[in-house]
């Protein structure tokens, strides 16, 4: 009928990506051989702003589907009765593509998948390089069996495993490339030993602390460390053993002070990357309000505060949390401001370290 709106169709999602450059050639084809249709289940809810809603209808399931929105397929691992948080999920195809171009893989490369989810990404990864040369592990049972159910329908037989993707695969020795689908709070070690030097790994690193997920590409070196750019924001699961609570608990009567920096500052990336290395440990979250935004900031040991735009700020606990954020502040803005573009990430046998523009140029933390 004149007039009415068509519902999205996938050739219409995978054609949004193109123009929008986030599928080449190559992988515009891989994209339209794979229906991400087939790796969602029937049952799925919309991620929204403060809960997650079931979608019910089969013509909202198709019009979700076909968007490039994140598909959440379970809650609260599984259980029931619970305070109904994502846990698992198809994620943006968007996210997708940027994430499989960063990973730049080549003819011939074996790959690590770490987090297979409904199978979305392993299918695609089996539909560019073959069955034989993509790996994928999954924590969740139930999901390990619902994605290899979903992958042997359509027809791809990659090489799956049960287990923790933070352990070396047993017997799987290196490869070329390691995708890591799920949100860490650092990258371990022991993953970059699963990838051989010159190869790339791509990773959303952190998750839940002062910066929520900032996609990195990570080229490993014959030293056994690895180095590399972030790549744009990132909003990903955590993997179950990096999982933290939002806030830290937080003691004392509240103090209040005179508004000073405008808390919406903070949530640009480029600050978050900075400030998350100069105060590591701390946490923030945020909510949207008729003026702009409010924050929470927490720290171990009862600390925080918490600033409304254009209002007064308030302090629990020992020290100056928000005098501490607008130092880091004031020297972000001596730093020139600078985008995530021009921040990156080592990580080595002892730990991980930001730095900007340049891998000797660490930021070093303000508190010791």
């Amino acid at each position: 009928m004149s007039g009415v709106p068509q519902a999205p169709t996938y050739p219409d999602l995978v054609r949004d990506l193109a123009d929008r450059g986030l599928l080449t050639g190559r992988w515009r084809r891989v994209f339209e051989a794979v229906p991400r249709s087939r790796f969602v289940p029937a049952d799925v809810l919309r991620q929204l702003p403060d809960r997650c809603e079931p979608v019910v209808e089969a013509d909202a399931w198709l019009a979700l589907v076909n968007s490039d929105e994140p598909v959440v397929t379970q809650l609260d691992d599984g259980a029931e009765g619970g305070p109904g948080v994502a846990t698992s999920s198809n994620s943006m195809p968007s996210m997708v593509a940027r994430m499989l171009g960063l990973l730049d893989v080549r003819d011939g490369q074996r790959v690590l998948e770490i987090g297979t989810g409904t199978g979305y990404v392993c299918a695609l990864l089996c539909e560019r390089l073959g069955d034989d040369l993509v790996h994928s592990v999954e924590l969740d049972p139930v999901v390990a069996r619902q994605a290899a159910e979903a992958l042997a329908q359509a027809g791809y037989r990659p090489r799956l495993r049960v287990g923790d993707g933070e352990q070396p695969w047993p017997g799987l020795g290196v490869v070329d490339r390691l995708i890591a689908t799920c949100a860490l709070r650092y990258v371990p070690y022991a993953l970059l030993r699963q990838v051989r030097p010159g190869g790339v790994v791509v990773v959303a690193p952190l998750a839940r602390e002062f910066w929520s997920g900032a996609l990195v590409q990570l080229h490993v070196r014959g030293d056994g460390t690895a180095s590399g750019p972030f790549c744009g924001g990132a909003t990903y699961m955590p993997m179950r053993s990096h999982r933290v609570p939002d806030l830290h608990d937080v003691r004392g009567k509240g103090r209040a002070r005179a508004a000073g920096l405008d808390p919406a500052r903070l949530l640009d990336l480029g600050f978050a990357l900075f400030a998350g290395a100069r105060l590591p440990g701390v946490r923030l979250i945020h909510q949207e309000t008729a003026d702009g935004v409010q924050v929470w900031v927490t720290r171990e040991g009862g600390v925080g505060a918490t600033a409304v735009t254009g209002e007064e700020v308030w302090q629990y606990g020992p020290g100056l949390l928000w005098e501490e954020i607008e130092q880091a502040w004031w020297e972000y803005e001596v730093a020139g401001r600078p985008d995530a573009g021009q921040f990156g990430l080592t990580v080595t046998d002892r730990g991980q370290h930001v730095w900007l523009r340049d891998p000797g140029e660490v930021i070093r933390p303000a508190r010791t």
